[in-house]
């Protein structure tokens, strides 16, 4: 139970990571991709400094690949709904860029 309400945990905070990242205009699937990396290191250091999961070098391959997958579509679902949903902060052209004048 406690590995699964981590799970959850990390799934939620670094959901949100990625709706904040779509506010700002860093939004498709190059910011889906880092946020499955950040999804994957997240889960695996939390859940080996805790001692709930066994280090990924020590899985099975087919484990591994079930859990890479699994990281990826939840990164890319996340993303496409939170690109779609989250609106640009005020701040924000489409581009990601910041409007207003330069500074210097």
């Amino acid at each position: 139970m406690r590995n699964h309400l981590m799970h959850w945990g990390t799934g939620a905070a670094v959901g949100a990571l990625r709706g904040i990242w779509a506010a700002s205009g860093l939004r498709g699937v190059r910011a889906s991709a880092w946020h499955a990396s950040i999804r994957l290191v997240t889960d695996q250091t939390l859940e080996n400094a805790t001692g709930v999961g066994s280090p990924p070098w020590t899985w099975c391959r087919r484990d591994q690949v079930v859990d890479v997958t699994h990281k990826v579509v939840y990164a890319l679902v996340t993303g496409a709904v939170a690109d779609l949903l989250v609106p640009l902060a005020p701040d924000r052209r489409p581009d990601g860029t910041a409007t207003g004048p330069r500074r210097r």
